[in-house]
């Protein structure tokens, strides 16, 4: 990567696909829009080139406004940026001329005369030129004259991008560096000069470097302790660090930023070190002596090293290591454990993933042959036959990881099935949960009936997949490659944020089995984020393995299930139509079942109603519930994509269209 802190020094770029703005923290969001750059200049035979600014503009603009917080400096930003593989960084010195160019200006001079670009990927609400005067239209309006092509970056991603820069912000203030390094996508860090302090870490047992930062303007997360990676001269040591303004000794009330370097003596007064934020291990806290304070620094040492024993070395710029979880819910399932476990556990190779098996309380030999035959898979064994819905809650509730990947017993898996979607998790912050494609183990050409290529919802709340509508299998032909947003991802096969999971309450133990991911994922996009299928991973399912697809008690768990979803998820306004409408449809479904003489079936739909009409007080009181949760955990609007605007059963049955491809697009946009 080429770095170029001077405009008078730039080379002819050779067609140029470049993009503007400050990146702060360079996060996640931004991450997705250097790797469109990088892609379009590698489709045109080009260069990408980022152009970012120092200082900061606000500095400039308004030099007496001291509330700018800064998520990175700029050598952080430029590191950053050749991690991710920019052909070209140029950072424009930022002054109070270049401030006063027109829009005009702006684009001839600086843009078209010292970049010459081919393309110019930028946000629909980029302003430019003094006093602002530039948009997006303008410069499309110039492009025609100037020979380049200008790519609108929309609206949702200029929003989302913003969303991740306050929830970093907000993360740090609150000490969640955990968090924030999620949305980051590498650990924050903190960069200073080492300068005289007071001593009293070394009267104590803990000597200490202060730390001056290298930036004013730099965040500095909340007070408190925190388990750190420090940086001195290319190698890299554990530590503590303390930030607050040390309330046990009298007289002092200067907030500090001081690290214990651990197994470290060296004098490095004057000079820098580089800090990565691991995790916050405690508040800041007053003592009534210095000796309580001596004891409390002994455990918090003893805390920290616990932490980063668990913690790759994890430097500025390096990629996290998630800990990744993939957990079995078993019920008398032996067979399918020996039929299917070997490609779960081939699949693990060169990856420290944990694969966990938990037990429902299984009748047949299941746990003898998890003992005998895979040694190496963890159990976990419940009490009693939880469902699937609580089963996963109780196990899960005891698992620790970044994410969780839910797989049924009856799921064989490609060599490379997890990578594609743990990647995406870790590039996009915005994202819950995801899921394979998933195709059919006893016929491989043909989706699978529980998630094919990603589920969707109709406007009445009827489920159905890209790839399956109702019974109606499709063959795969590669018509659903794309990554695309869905509405909901397979429980039979869905990675999803452990965080998230829990955070949201996990699956309605109610349910038992059934629709539980739907409920899960609607959650989740009430509150603003995304789900995904990524058809580049995929698995085949054998199905019906724990509830067979056309037993009546499947039917049952159907209706009542997907009717209960609407109910707690949809707004009151639709729910006063909605409500007598379903009750319609599902009686027309009735009558179907009559006329194939299937009276059980009809049986099941009746006592769905059943379990449901009289309990609506307390559907009600669970709505309220979620609703108050689902307010407190949103990072925006409700994201709607993936709800096919019409109904599927007058699709299918009055339109007899067969296929995703084949619905109404104008329906299909959520």
């Amino acid at each position: 990567m080429r770095v170029f802190y001077q405009l008078e020094d730039l080379p002819q770029f050779k067609r140029a696909v470049l993009t503007i703005g400050s990146f702060d923290g360079v996060h996640s969001g931004h991450q997705q829009l250097l790797a469109r750059i990088n892609r379009l200049a590698r489709q045109s035979g080009g260069e990408s080139i980022v152009i970012t600014f120092h200082p900061h503009p606000r500095q400039v603009i308004y030099p007496k406004d001291d509330s700018l917080k800064l998520l990175s400096t700029i050598e952080e930003k430029v590191a950053l940026f050749e991690r991710y593989e920019v052909d070209n960084v140029v950072v424009v010195p930022f002054t109070v001329a270049f401030s006063q160019l027109s829009a005009d200006e702006y684009i001839q001079r600086f843009l078209v005369d010292k970049f010459h670009p081919a393309t110019i990927v930028i946000g629909y609400d980029h302003k430019f030129g003094l006093n602002r005067q530039g948009d997006i239209d303008y410069l499309k309006w110039h492009s025609k004259g100037a020979g380049f092509n200008v790519v609108e970056i929309e609206q949702k991603e200029v929003d989302d991008i913003a969303v991740s820069s306050t929830k970093i912000r907000n993360a740090l203030l609150s000490g969640k560096v955990k968090e924030a390094g999620r949305w980051l996508n590498h650990q924050y860090t903190l960069t200073g000069k080492v300068v005289h302090g007071q001593q009293l870490g070394t009267k104590l047992g803990f000597p200490t470097a202060n730390i001056k930062p290298s930036n004013k303007y730099k965040l500095i997360p909340a007070d408190g302790i925190y388990a750190v990676r420090v940086v001195h001269q290319e190698d890299e040591y554990n530590g503590m660090l303390y930030i607050g303004r040390r309330p046990s000794i009298e007289g002092v009330d200067e907030r500090v930023i001081e690290v214990n370097i651990f197994d470290f003596d060296q004098k490095i007064y004057g000079q820098e070190l580089t800090l990565s934020l691991v995790e916050y291990t405690r508040g800041d806290q007053q003592f009534s002596d210095l000796e309580g304070l001596k004891k409390q620094l002994a455990k918090d040492k003893e805390a920290s090293l616990q932490i980063l024993s668990k913690e790759e070395p994890n430097s500025l710029g390096a990629t996290f290591n998630p800990q990744v979880a993939i957990v079995i819910l078993n019920y008398n399932g032996a067979e399918y454990l020996k039929q299917f476990l070997p490609s779960v556990i081939d699949s693990l190779e060169n990856t420290d993933y944990r694969l966990i098996v938990a037990d429902n309380a299984s009748t047949d030999n299941s746990l003898e042959v998890l003992s005998t035959e895979f040694p190496e898979v963890d159990c976990l064994r419940l009490d009693k036959n939880h469902g699937f819905a609580g089963g996963y809650n109780e196990a899960l509730a005891q698992v620790e990881a970044d994410y969780f990947v839910l797989l049924n017993s009856d799921v064989k898996v490609t060599k490379d099935w997890l990578h594609p979607c743990i990647e995406q998790l870790e590039a996009d912050p915005g994202l819950a949960a995801c899921q394979p494609k998933i195709k059919a183990y006893s016929d491989p050409e043909y989706f699978e009936y529980a998630g094919g290529a990603g589920g969707w919802i109709d406007t009445l709340g009827y489920p159905f997949c890209r790839g399956r509508i109702f019974a109606t299998l499709e063959q795969d032909e590669e018509q659903y490659e794309e990554k695309e947003e869905i509405f909901w991802a397979s429980g039979a096969a869905m990675f999803v944020r452990a965080d998230l999971f829990k955070s949201f309450g996990g699956f309605d133990a109610d349910y038992f089995a059934h629709a539980e991911e739907i409920d899960l994922c609607w959650r989740f996009k009430r509150a603003g984020y995304r789900v995904m299928a990524i058809p580049s991973s995929i698995v085949y399912h054998l199905g019906g393995g724990t509830l067979a697809y056309q037993s009546v008690r499947k039917t049952y768990l159907n209706f009542h299930n997907t009717l209960v979803t609407s109910f707690k998820n949809e707004s009151k306004g639709k729910l006063l139509w909605w409500l007598p409408l379903r009750l319609l449809m599902d009686g027309l479904a009735g009558c179907l079942f009559l006329l194939q003489g299937k009276w059980q079936h009809i049986g099941a739909i009746v006592k769905a109603h059943w379990h449901f009409f009289p309990r609506l007080g307390y559907w009600l009181k669970r709505r309220r519930s979620y609703n108050q949760r689902i307010t407190t955990l949103a990072i925006g609007p409700e994201n709607r994509k993936g709800i096919y605007r019409g109904s599927i059963v007058w699709a299918y049955y009055g339109r007899r269209i067969r296929s995703f491809g084949a619905l109404p697009k104008q329906r299909l946009n959520g």
